[in-house]
């Protein structure tokens, strides 16, 4: 359980930080871009993958790639969801995506479908849409971008989730897996980053240094804490699944009303329950 719990710790402060980012005047995109930096070398460092097994899994390549691309530009629709929809409908469009790998898993893998996972997809639908509702007011939910950004979040990570499973049924190794994606994702991150220097709507500091350095610690430190949890409950990996996602959800949900005061209306607060409820249903089934 410590690894559960520090696992879902990482999840919620990468959110945090990212909340925080515009009031410690932290250029996001540089932020990013330095954490694939840190989580390829810690990726290097942990799990001293053998790289030839990319060679041989050339079937795994266009995931590989696909991933590469993705992973930046998700992190910053993730700022951006943090930022305009706030912590708690983040976190929680991040956790529902796991809707998305389910439904491909029934159509793409030929999973059977029970009826705790029917019932618990129905219920994380209903749950994004009652935590897409956006309250008249407040400055959590501006405009359209109070919705759009955790939809993307909803669909990208989604899609993530499936190109990974793709990596794994390849056969290749989970540490050359984490280090090829984070090595696409960072040359992805330099080309974005170099273009913005170069048209000069971005220059390079320390304060967004040292905010990437510790996002990529939090970054790896919440994928490593969780492949242990796993290691730790051998025979248990609903407990870990579950336990993962509500973990992140209660914690998002405590950050984002204790500390940044966000207000969620009666519709927000439903859809967070059935949230809940769909994540154990699922881990159920």
């Amino acid at each position: 359980m410590p690894f559960l719990l520090a696992a879902a710790l990482c999840s919620v402060l990468v959110s945090v930080l990212l909340k925080l980012a515009r009031r410690l005047d932290i250029d996001v995109g540089q932020a990013i871009a330095w954490n694939y930096v840190v989580a390829a070398t810690a990726s290097a460092l942990v799990f001293a993958p053998a790289t030839s097994a990319l060679h041989v899994a050339t079937a795994a390549w266009p995931a590989l790639v696909g991933l590469g691309l993705l992973l930046p530009t998700i992190f910053l629709a993730l700022a951006g969801s943090v930022r305009h929809a706030g912590i708690v409908r983040s976190d929680v469009a991040q956790r529902l995506s796991l809707l998305i790998s389910l439904l491909a898993a029934f159509v793409l893998f030929g999973e059977p479908l029970s009826a705790a996972k029917g019932w618990g997809m129905a219920a994380g639908l209903a749950a994004l849409a009652g935590l897409m509702w956006r309250p008249a007011g407040g400055d959590a939910t501006s405009g359209a971008s109070g919705w759009i950004y955790p939809l993307l979040v909803f669909l990208g990570f989604g899609v993530i989730d499936v190109l990974f499973k793709r990596v794994a049924s390849a056969g290749v190794p989970l540490g050359a897996a984490l280090l090829a994606m984070f090595v696409l994702a960072l040359l992805v991150s330099i080309v974005l980053q170099g273009w913005r220097l170069a048209h000069r709507t971005a220059r390079l500091d320390a304060r967004s240094l040292a905010a990437g350095l510790l996002l990529g610690l939090l970054n790896f430190g919440n994928i490593l804490c969780y492949l242990r949890a796993h290691q730790a409950l051998p025979g248990r990996p609903a407990l870990v699944f579950a336990g993962m996602n509500l973990g992140v959800v209660a914690l998002g949900a405590l950050a984002g009303m204790l500390l940044f005061r966000e207000r969620l209306s009666r519709t927000n607060l439903a859809g967070l329950g059935l949230a809940v409820l769909a994540i154990a249903l699922l881990a159920r089934g």
